[in-house]
């Protein structure tokens, strides 16, 4: 009898500092740019609102979305989370909805540091640096967890010492007048609801540290404290950076390119200064930072969806020696750097928005399921206050997403006509083939009459 083929298992190298660094890499560049365009819509009053409640939406989901991650470490994240809740339709809704979101994030940075390279080195055009860095850091991925791990982990405190040094610097300089800027809400209570969708560029990317899970020492413990200690940096940076800009330059200012911090710093000192220098140049990193953080995470879910057959399962090769998902990389990275070439930013990070959203309704709507299907599971970490800290991050994420249908009532069509088209490619292959189980992922305990 021929044995069966030996299931593709990564590595397991990850401590909790590494796992803090890829949660805090993946979300860092979102302190950079992009959330100043919600200034627009709210000011500094209407955006505070709508970040504080992006942050209750994010804090709740972080501790219910603890708890599956270490009951079920899986590389799948979302997609094995749903499997195990709802079954192969759920594995589906989840796993496009990441995939939307982990493929369209990427080429959005990816633009933001070609035109950042550009603007300093003209010569420079932005899609090829945008090109480079793909094919730079999908490099970095195949050499090996351990070497890309390292990476985020150095790129990650520098950019967070970065934006502490500028909160130093700029806290001094804040004025009450500036952040209580008349009229407060300059379009009304409607404006608060829009800026929603950039107040969730502080932290979109967050929940890709699950998909790491099967290359974490001791998951079950080494998890809630890197998620944990990953909100609540992440929550202090996001409020240190509104207010230490908003509360320094009028915000007209600040919506004026992707550069609103290095502005306010060439406000505080000047210019040609050295601290406004180095802002610039660190800057950069929060960028590096999260691009490589969301490629790596794409990778892992590309990688967990053809192990589990929802893919092509030749995707889910690894490397005989590195151990890492070289043909999954290749994809993301190939993906993202078609998309870059389109240049359509905007439309970029309203898919990876809609993606995040798409995968925290399912995800929380999961934890909630398996409380009452599976009372048994080994939960390591108990999310506290259950049900209605996953009820609130559903409430939340759907505020959320009409509030991005209001503002891109196109992109949210194409999104939702792409899961249509997916789903019925599903339909028709799964009826062939559908997804199985791979051996001790945990992702399912039913057996196939059950799905």
């Amino acid at each position: 009898m021929t044995a069966a083929p030996e299931t593709p298992a990564l590595k397991r190298v990850l401590r909790p500092v590494h796992l803090w660094a890829i949660a805090v890499g993946l979300v860092i560049s979102g302190d950079y740019f992009g959330w100043n365009y919600g200034l627009a819509h709210g000011g500094p009053v209407g955006m505070g609102v709508a970040t504080l409640a992006v942050t209750v939406l994010y804090v709740c989901f972080i501790f219910s979305y603890t708890e599956l991650s270490t009951a079920i470490p899986h590389a799948g994240g979302p997609f094995a989370f749903a499997q195990r809740a709802f079954g192969p339709w759920g594995a589906y809704l989840a796993g496009a909805a990441t995939l939307m979101e982990f493929l369209f994030a990427p080429p959005a940075i990816a633009r933001a540091i070609g035109s950042y390279v550009h603007f300093r080195v003209p010569a420079l055009p932005v899609d090829a640096v945008a090109l480079g860095a793909f094919a730079l850091f999908g490099l970095v991925n195949a050499l090996g967890v351990a070497v890309a791990a390292t990476f985020e982990l150095v790129v990650t405190v520098l950019a967070t010492f970065e934006l502490a040094l500028f909160f130093f610097l700029t806290a001094p300089h804040v004025e009450a007048a500036r952040l209580l800027a008349r009229p407060l809400l300059p379009h009304g209570v409607g404006g608060v609801f829009t800026a929603l969708p950039f107040a969730i560029w502080f932290y979109l990317g967050l929940e890709g540290v699950a998909m790491s899970a099967e290359e974490v020492v001791d998951p079950k413990r080494t998890i809630p404290r890197a998620y944990l200690a990953g909100i609540a940096t992440l929550v202090t940076l996001a409020l240190g950076t509104l207010v230490c800009t908003s509360g320094v330059l009028p915000w007209p200012e600040l919506v004026r390119d992707d550069s609103p911090l290095p502005r306010v710093l060439a406000h505080v000192l000047s210019p040609g200064h050295p601290m406004t220098h180095l802002m610039v140049y660190l800057g950069l990193l929060g960028l590096v930072a999260s691009f490589h953080g969301i490629v790596m995470g794409c990778s892992r879910q590309v990688f967990a969806l053809a192990r589990e057959g929802l893919i092509p399962p030749g995707l889910a090769a690894l490397h005989p020696r590195l151990k890492t998902p070289v043909r999954a990389i290749a994809l993301s990275v190939g993906v993202g750097a078609v998309a870059t070439l389109s240049g359509r930013t905007d439309a970029l990070i309203t898919l990876a928005v809609l993606g995040a959203l798409g995968v925290y309704v399912v995800s929380m709507a999961a934890v909630i399921k398996l409380r009452r299907s599976e009372p048994a599971l080994e939960r390591p970490f108990r999310a506290p206050l259950h049900p209605w800290l996953p009820v609130v991050a559903i409430v939340l994420s759907v505020v959320a997403f009409v509030s991005v249908g209001v503002g891109s009532p196109a992109v949210v069509a194409a999104f939702l006509a792409a899961l249509a088209a997916g789903a019925a490619v599903f339909h028709a292959t799964r009826r062939h083939a559908g997804p199985q189980p791979s051996s001790g992922s945990g992702v399912s305990s039913r057996s196939p009459s059950q799905r």
